[in-house]
């Protein structure tokens, strides 16, 4: 089988040899310009559109990110980019679940044992110890119950916190509560304590966490955004932080990535910012799930990951 690799930042050796090593018989290349020799599989990220446009022998594509929104903007930019019965995968995991299980759980416990109220009192030297939230009032609430979304939920679970999820279709979660729809979201909000969000991209979800729903959660409430910043309205989030409906929050996404060095939220004390890498793809993982999901589609049998088009993730 032929496998074709383009990445616009990885270090291509270090995947071609790995891949190599899983997959032994494979031919694997990386691709340049002008490439139009046939290949079974294509791996990609931000891929220019001619790597794909016409390959109608592809058996699948898989997206090296969690991820697909960039892809699926490219294909509506351009649908002849990927032939329609060839199937797009994305990476479930690969070692991200447990990364935004250590991000969220960090956060969470700060907020719960109030560490910031404390480093706030201790810049004034101040010796006071606060009242505490009963556990069983403090809870946390999901914005999404994909893979990512229902490992940190039985993370939180684990630790005795009441944890909600929503999605925009059923799930069932053992031990968490379930929301669907619209009709439920406003009932999700109301006395989510936490918001935790780890929606898809998708135009529907565009700007979701905004000021409506901010207003909704238990006042005083906390979010912490590792999704997408197109998620967030970030003046929202500021006005309500000065509104006193939310009291802090922590992002690792942004509208505009690097963050401007004149954003307000960087001189925000109830804002906490991370670049983006609150959970990042491990390549030996990612390439173990390639690997195996090639296996299968060799065989003629359908891997877990493959994106919905129409739904966007």
């Amino acid at each position: 089988m032929d496998i074709i690799f383009y990445h616009p930042s990885a270090e291509p050796d270090r995947w071609t040899t790995g891949l190599q090593r899983r997959l032994p018989d494979a031919r694997i290349r990386i691709w340049r310009p002008d490439d139009d020799r046939h290949a079974d599989y294509a791996l990609i990220r931000q891929p220019p559109t001619e790597m794909l446009a016409g390959r109608t022998a592809l058996k699948g594509v898989f997206s090296l990110a969690a991820g697909v929104d960039d892809i699926l903007e490219q294909l509506r930019r351009c649908p002849a980019m990927l032939a329609p019965d060839v199937p797009l995968f994305r990476l479930e995991d690969t070692g991200m679940a447990r990364q935004m299980q250590e991000y969220a759980l960090y956060h969470v416990l700060g907020w719960y044992r109030r560490f910031g109220d404390y480093q706030q009192q201790k810049d004034r030297a101040l010796w006071h110890p606060l009242p505490e939230t009963p556990r069983e009032d403090f809870t946390v609430g999901i914005l999404g119950a994909g893979v990512l979304g229902r490992s940190v939920a039985d993370c939180l679970t684990a630790w005795g916190f009441p944890v909600r999820c929503w999605s925009r279709t059923p799930k069932q979660l053992p031990a968490i509560t379930s929301f669907h729809g619209e009709a439920q979201l406003s009932e999700f909000l109301a006395g989510t304590q936490v918001l935790i969000n780890l929606l898809p991209n998708t135009p529907q979800t565009i700007g979701i966490i905004n000021r409506q729903m901010m207003c909704q959660l238990k006042r005083g409430a906390y979010i912490l955004n590792i999704a997408r910043g197109a998620h967030l309205r970030e003046d929202d989030l500021l006005a309500a932080i000065a509104a006193g409906e939310v009291k802090a929050a922590a992002l690792d996404v942004f509208i505009e990535e690097p963050l401007n060095a004149d954003h307000p939220f960087w001189q925000h004390p109830a804002i906490a910012i991370t670049p983006h890498n609150a959970a990042v793809t491990l390549p030996d993982d990612a390439m173990d799930y390639i690997a195996n999901a090639i296996r299968l589609r060799e065989v003629g049998e359908m891997p877990t990951g493959r994106v919905d088009l129409t739904r966007g993730y």
